[in-house]
């Protein structure tokens, strides 16, 4: 008998779902917390601390999703779109992982060219450098930033569009629930 699949693996919608809260929460703090505060500051050293752990986080989780989503079943295209639209989703969500992704990476550059694993994790008591700017992957790590606000934002305006305008359940598709239907 052929099942249906209509909405998304459970553990790939708690990690959608457990990762928009985590981005958007890191985003906010790089943006509002750590990039107004000076590197000359002795509490950066802190706030430092819980961004990049998450950071890592989101790392691990980022690929544990990308694993989860290949190996596991996905519902159909939604209908109420065109072929172009469809398309356009899916560069979207690629664009999301390659994002994050390199965001991940382009801050561990940070770290490593800063020194910042001995500085923030270890404690050495040795001071930032004077700005981080100086560091390739910091610009990178920015502008990557402010794609990844983009996306994130067209994102969340489709799927806006998609439950208010449309109302074609595509968000109950990435929500807790019944998962098959049998044909």
């Amino acid at each position: 008998m052929n099942k249906t699949v209509h909405s998304y693996h459970p553990l790939l919608v708690l990690l959608h779902w457990a990762l928009a809260l985590v981005i958007v929460g890191s985003l906010c703090y790089g943006f509002f917390v750590l990039g107004p505060t000076t590197n000359a500051d002795p509490s950066k050293v802190d706030l430092l601390r819980p961004h990049m752990a998450i950071g890592m986080a989101i790392g691990a989780l980022t690929l544990l999703r990308l694993v989860v989503r290949i190996f596991t079943s996905k519902p159909q295209a939604t209908t109420s779109a065109g072929a172009a639209q469809v398309r356009l989703a899916g560069a979207v969500h690629v664009g999301l992982y390659v994002i994050v992704l390199g965001m991940v990476a382009s801050g561990f550059a940070i770290a490593i060219a800063a020194g910042l694993p001995d500085i923030v994790f270890a404690r050495s008591g040795a001071p930032l450098p004077a700005d981080f700017s100086r560091f390739t992957a910091r610009t990178m790590h920015a502008v990557l930033g402010l794609a990844l606000v983009a996306l994130l934002a067209l994102h969340v305006g489709a799927a806006l569009v998609h439950q208010f305008v449309r109302r074609d359940a595509v968000i109950r598709r990435m929500w807790f629930g019944q998962r098959f239907e049998k044909e």
